[in-house]
This record gives structure tokens, sequence and C-alpha cells, in this order.
């Protein structure tokens, strides 16, 4: 199956998830839910980077909620990334409090297509880490970038992101808006 294949298999599997009404899709809104809506699936925006450690050891950092609540979320480091051209932007890194060694990290971002091509409050990443000789490494993959449930209901609290992970320019990549 190739990348593409895939991820469009990915997409219909959460699809077919949020139809069921599991999801954060209720009410009204889930009759006639057709499914998500996406960019196209554009390998460009997959990236394997190197997770850079954090300045100074911070095991817990808060983060402004949709809701004004805090969060607290360990602060694991940076990545950095081309993207576009020979720009390159850089994104703070987040775990669960207290684990040094994530299988998976958690990255909210904004970006140029916040609030007109999606979600005004940002999009999440769950990125997979790999802890090998060279360093632990991310793998990246904006494709899988999707919005966090607040976009669909008030019913549910959702971390904002940092201004350091408020990008200039646009990924156009993952979910987006109808």
């Amino acid at each position: 199956m190739s990348y593409a294949e895939a991820l469009l298999d990915f997409r219909r599997r959460k699809d077919e998830h949020f139809a069921t009404g599991r999801g954060p899709i209720a009410g009204p809104e889930l009759q006639g839910f057709t499914g998500l809506h996406y960019f196209d699936p554009d390998e460009a925006w997959q990236f394997q980077v190197p997770l850079l450690p954090a300045a100074a050891a911070q095991p817990e950092v808060p983060l402004q909620t949709s809701t004004g609540e805090i969060r607290f979320m360990a602060l694991l480091g940076q990545v950095e990334f081309p993207a576009s051209g020979t720009q390159r932007s850089t994104l703070s890194v987040f775990g669960p409090p207290g684990e040094t060694q994530p299988a998976r990290v958690f990255i909210p971002f904004r970006d140029a297509t916040s609030g007109r091509e999606t979600y005004g409050a940002g999009r999440y990443l769950d990125a997979p880490v790999e802890y090998g000789a060279q360093g632990p490494q991310v793998t990246l993959d904006f494709n899988l970038a999707y919005h966090p449930y607040c976009a669909y209901s008030e019913g549910w609290t959702c971390p904002l992101p940092p201004a350091e992970n408020v990008l200039s320019v646009a990924v156009a990549a993952g979910e987006r808006l109808p």
C-alpha cells in the first residue's frame, strides 16, 4: 500500500469512528455527517528530525486551554524542520509530566492557515519518537495534523499552542475546515 493509500485509509477509519457518535461530533451535527475535510496527501510535509533537548530542565510547564484552565505538560525540547524552501521552523514538543522518553510526543501549533483554512485556535500533531544511538528522532507528519475536539463541541477542554508554536508559514497538510 502506498503512503497516500495508507493515509486515506486512516482518514476513512477516523471518519467512520466519528460517524458512530463516540467522537466529538454529536447531536444535530452528527446528522448528515459525511466525514472530515483534509488537505490532499503530500509527502513533502513528512520529516524525520532530531528532538533537541530543552535548554533547561522543566518537568512541567503550563499550557493555556480553550476554557481558561491550565494544563501542565513536560517540555521535552524542540524540533526544527524545513517549512518552506530554505526557511526552517521550530516547534516546542511536549509529553506527559514525569515521562522522559515517551513513545509519542504532543505538538500543538498554529500556522498561516489557522482561522482561514483550519481551526483558528490551532491543530495538534501526535508524533512518534524513536530512541537510538543518534539520540531521539521524531517523525513529523503534518498530513496527520488534526483539529482538537473543542473545534467540534464546546464540551471539551483543549490545550492551546504556546506562542513559540505559532508558525508564519502555511502548513497545507492534515485536517482542514469544511
